[in-house]
């Protein structure tokens, strides 16, 4: 039995300083902090975030690289009653001018990062009209916490901090205590099939109980484990496990910006327990690393990696001595919804998703009726509890739409759960292509896809077909020195698969259009849907399953 631990964001560093002072509570490429230097650390920042007129309600931007002074000004705005915005990295200046406008952004805190990355203050400085940002209206000031002094009218580093100095510890104190655990401790805006990202409210509860829950009761995690994420710190799935970390007095280490070379040299020498690397298109970089064959990774006793069964048993084939997991999750429920038991089977662990976290609650409904469904059969899946978001900010409408008058969030995610209450993922609700009047699973398509020996990572898609409605599309990343091509990507499928559910157009990739750490497919469906009317395709080529070719009959 784990007893429930909730607290707000700025008693939970101080609290466990208190007990684990010494040991090491944050670790990045370039630093490394013990929890007592931390609490330090982060007071700094609380005070001169103050000196600067912060205070209660107040929405702290935060767009900077993966580092220390990303955690700080977290939990130093926090601390205060603020409410932190961790801004999305990859946004640029029309996306950015969006958040800053929604979110009401009061002070947003910037840095550059390393060389060949984002230069963000120069990002942000080329946004400005004279003395403001006009998307911004409720913008008062910029610190730049990479330039020592003021410059171009941003707040330098050291005047930060130094005005921090004017400012009585016991007036943060007095801040943080009025701080309640069901108050928004930060706004994230996540990005979907949507157009327009949304402001999800998360509670101090629902962020630290949820993190320290996970923690405990999935990963068994104890004082001595050293946790390993190399997901962006504006990401749920950076900020949550980290915060679980904190709370169970564990080390987190962070990949900074991630690379495999770095990230493997990480893994083995600091002989990392917990790895979290959640996306394929983050773990297979570390595998295919040429020196991953003999590099020491035995310290790892749990991978968590969201995938496909066929690309998770790879994965897990590639590294066996260490448990693979797979989990649900969204940012509208504080990162994990689901998890596995390390004690579980493997194909538990692999081909289910696993149960809820302890306090939440999961159900799957027909999309059209809402009725909820029978185990094993496949609906919509919707749930609730502590973890679960406030709504979106400023945004009733969406908010009604998305929770129903049970408390239920519905996901949009279409799933069945088995007779032992675990999840089984089956897609987005809108990944459900509709081929001449037949549905198609883009997910069923691509675990078969990734079957091929030369394919890395692969994503369905439907596109427009003025026979059929839409057809099947697959964008694939090829493993690194294979080729292929289209027709033989075709060939693979036909007679193997239903040939509705076959591919009828197939493009190789480099790079993917990415939301954080999310593949956006609905960036891949206009990229392609755009190309065929270039080039006035309306109909797509024709199978024939009978004589494996393209080209001759339906």
């Amino acid at each position: 039995m784990h007893w429930i631990e909730a607290t707000t964001l700025g008693d939970l560093v101080d609290r466990t300083a208190q007990r684990r002072g010494d040991h090491e509570a944050l670790v990045f490429p370039d630093a490394r902090v013990t929890y007592t230097e931390l609490a330090h650390a982060i007071d700094g920042f609380a005070r001169a975030f103050r000196a600067l007129g912060v205070g209660p309600g107040d929405k702290v931007g935060i767009l900077m690289p993966n580092c220390l002074d990303f955690v700080l000004a977290l939990l130093g705005a926090a601390k205060l009653g603020a409410i932190p915005v961790p801004v999305n990295g990859r946004f640029k200046s029309h996306e950015l001018g969006y958040v800053f406008a929604h979110a009401d952004i009061a002070i947003l805190v910037v840095a550059a990062g390393p060389a060949g990355t984002t230069d963000y203050p120069a990002l942000v400085a080329g946004m400005r009209r004279g003395d403001g940002i006009p998307e911004a209206p409720a913008l008062r000031h910029v610190v730049d916490l990479g330039s020592a002094s003021a410059a171009g009218g941003f707040v330098g580093r050291a005047e930060f901090l130094q005005a921090g100095d004017t400012i009585d510890p016991s007036e943060v104190r007095a801040l943080q205590q009025r701080v309640r655990i069901r108050d928004v401790a930060m706004l994230i805006y996540t990005s979907g099939t949507t157009s327009r990202p949304k402001g999800c409210m998360l509670t101090h509860e629902s962020v630290v109980r949820h993190g320290i829950n996970v923690q405990r009761s999935k990963f068994h995690t104890t004082e001595d484990d050293r946790f390993w994420d190399p997901l962006p710190l504006f990401h749920i799935g950076g900020i949550v496990p980290m915060l679980g970390c904190f709370g169970v007095g564990a080390t987190y280490y962070h990949a900074g910006h991630f690379n495999a070379d770095q990230a493997l040299d990480t893994l083995e020498q600091e002989r990392i327990t917990l790895a979290y690397p959640a996306f394929e298109t983050i773990w297979l970089q570390v595998l295919d690393h040429p020196r991953f064959p003999t590099a020491d990774l035995s310290a790892i006793r749990l991978i968590q990696n969201i995938a496909i069964p066929e690309r998770l048993q790879q994965m897990n084939d590639r590294l066996p001595t260490a448990l693979q997991v797979s989990s649900f999750g969204a940012t509208e429920c504080s990162s994990n919804l689901t998890l596995p038991d390390p004690g579980d089977p493997i194909d538990v662990r692999i081909k289910t998703l696993g149960s809820p976290v302890p306090g939440m609650e999961i159900k799957t409904v027909d999309p059209e009726s809402g009725d909820e469904r029978e185990p094993g059969v496949v609906g919509e899946l919707c749930l609730r509890g502590y973890a679960m978001f406030e709504g979106y900010y400023k945004d009733p409408e969406l908010t009604a739409t998305a929770i129903d008058g049970g408390g239920w969030f519905h996901t949009g995610d279409l799933a069945s759960i088995d007779g032992e209450g675990r999840l089984v993922y089956a897609g987005r609700l809108k990944d459900m292509l509709k081929v001449g009047g037949e549905n198609v699973s883009a997910l069923e398509v691509e675990d078969y896809l990734a079957r091929h020996p030369a394919v890395q990572i692969v994503q369905v898609v439907g596109v427009p077909d003025a026979r059929y409605e839409e057809v099947v599309a697959a964008f694939i990343e090829l493993r690194s020195g294979a080729q292929s091509t289209e027709a033989e990507m075709i060939e693979f499928c036909v007679g193997k698969i239903a040939t509705f559910k076959v591919p009828r157009y197939v493009r190789f990739v480099g790079e993917w259009p990415m939301s954080g750490t999310k593949i956006q497919k609905f960036v891949l469906r206009q990229s392609l849907s755009d190309e065929l009317q270039e080039q006035g395709i309306t109909e797509a080529p024709r199978i024939d399953s009978r004589r494996a070719s393209v080209g001759e009959t339906a």
